[in-house]
């Protein structure tokens, strides 16, 4: 019984969400089921907006950059969840200009031109 039950438990460990409501490996989430989508990560922001974020955007320069101001200003927390200096609103619109593949230096200025 007793090996049903680890048997059972590495079972739950592995689990990935397949939940996908038509979207495919360029979407982004902001829903909050507690299993990330195979091949995304997830980050929160200011305002405790959960998003899950395909891998592939590591690749672009402004996610990079948040990251790596969201540890400046926040600290590497291994127990907690990686938190962005940006509300959800322009997380979303970040999101939109990656997913029009907006050209780096493009999106730089578009961002530089969001901010007042």
């Amino acid at each position: 019984m007793a090996r049903r039950w680890q048997k059972f438990a590495a079972m739950q460990r592995k689990r990935i969400s397949l939940t996908r409501n038509g979207s495919d490996a360029d979407s982004c989430s902001t829903s909050s089921p507690s299993i990330v989508v195979k091949g995304h990560f997830v980050v929160y922001t200011i305002d405790q907006t959960r998003f899950g974020i395909p891998l592939e955007y590591l690749e672009n320069e402004v996610i990079r950059q948040l990251l790596i101001i969201s540890e400046q200003e926040f600290g590497m927390s291994s127990a907690g969840p990686i938190t962005l200096p940006c509300d959800s609103s322009f997380m979303d619109y970040i999101i939109s200009l990656i997913k029009k593949g907006v050209a780096a230096g493009d999106l730089h200025k578009a961002l530089l031109l969001s901010i007042p």
